[in-house]
């Protein structure tokens, strides 16, 4: 089996790294997002190694992925931003044998764009010998709420926050690092901050979800993950999913609309909840600090309530709008970017 071609690019991108951050800032403080002409930043570019990404796509057929644009919308804005040969067309692998898997130093996979994940032999050897050489994979909505978990279409709208992996995942990546175990990533891991810091500009979110997204939701612009490590470095992350709010159209409009579900409180609520008849499923989703919340669903899927750990109990809302929306896209693609560019200097 031959050794992966990726090292050499991943060592001079971590080099480069430093130098890319301070330019973005400079730019930044310039009152601008580039610190220089596009010519000369595209000159720049054209000099340093192309990193090839890979994404799982299992059909074969590129338009049967779920946001079938996502990935490269990313990619792109990663070029842009950090003056980094990253080719925006993904390298596709029909699953982990691929032998272009060596030449990619990350693999996107949308958890729903594969329907078995029981890896062949050939796969687990595969897999081992790529993520032992420093490879990493990026499975996207690997995370999923149980009560979506029938449905995995479901699990392509729905972020729930949670910190443990689906079950398919988990004994999947056993059987390929027996004795590993996926566990969650802290709020304070270097991977929030790996280019981007904190969160987009929340003033211009309404009141009545400003406060949570700041302090519950997304706090310093961090997400629900879980992740398998070797040797101390990440080489498998999942999270609930965040390629919905990647896409852009030709004209460089972004192609979904994203609404936030908001926890609220109030006064006397805990002993009418406690009672309260719901008509969906109720179940269980394991917290940042192992802690379990219970939630409720009306109409199957859509959660309606929570009991969280010390008899709490808080309602969900709905809020949509064009200012959360574009929010929540600035958010996802910032984040995309962190687990990026993390993964190519770790």
């Amino acid at each position: 089996m031959r050794k992966p071609f990726f090292f050499v690019q991943r060592l001079v991108f971590a080099l480069l790294l430093p130098a890319i951050v301070m330019t973005t800032a400079r730019g930044a403080e310039a009152g601008g997002d580039a610190a220089q002409p596009a010519s000369s930043a595209a000159a720049l570019v054209a000099t340093r190694p192309e990193i090839r990404i890979a994404q799982l796509s299992p059909s074969g057929d590129p338009w049967r992925r779920n946001y079938a644009n996502a990935l490269q919308s990313l990619l792109s804005h990663v070029a842009e931003k950090t003056y980094t040969n990253v080719v925006p067309e993904p390298v596709l692998i029909n699953d982990f044998t691929d032998e272009r898997l060596l030449e990619c130093p990350f693999v996107y996979a949308n958890f729903a764009d594969r329907e078995d994940w029981t890896f062949s032999p050939a796969e687990q050897a595969a897999l081992r010998h790529y993520l032992q050489h420093g490879g990493f994979i990026f499975i996207d909505a690997g995370i999923t709420a149980s009560f979506l978990r029938d449905h995995p279409e479901l699990g392509q709208h729905h972020s729930y926050a949670e910190w443990d992996a689906s079950p398919q995942i988990k004994e999947a990546f056993a059987a390929v690092f027996p004795g590993k175990e996926f566990q969650p990533l802290r709020r304070n891991d270097p991977l929030f901050r790996a280019f981007y810091q904190g969160l987009p500009d929340t003033s211009l979110l309404p009141d009545t979800v400003r406060t949570y997204t700041e302090e519950e939701k997304w706090p310093d612009g961090t997400y629900s993950a879980a992740a398998l490590r070797i040797n101390g470095r990440i080489a498998v992350l999942t999270t609930p999913i965040i390629a919905m709010g990647w896409g852009k159209n030709s004209l460089g409009q972004w192609t979904t609309t994203i609404r936030f579900r908001v926890l609220e409180g109030t006064s006397g609520l805990d002993s009418y909840l406690e009672k309260a008849a719901y008509s969906g499923a109720r179940f269980e989703v394991v917290r940042e600090d192992g802690g379990k919340d219970v939630i409720y669903c009306q109409e199957q899927a859509l959660p309606a309530w929570a009991n969280e750990p010390g008899g709490k109990w808080r309602v969900f809302r709905y809020y949509g709008s064009r200012e959360i929306s574009d929010f929540a896209h600035v958010f996802y693609t910032r984040l995309g970017t962190n687990i990026l560019v993390h993964a190519l200097t770790n």
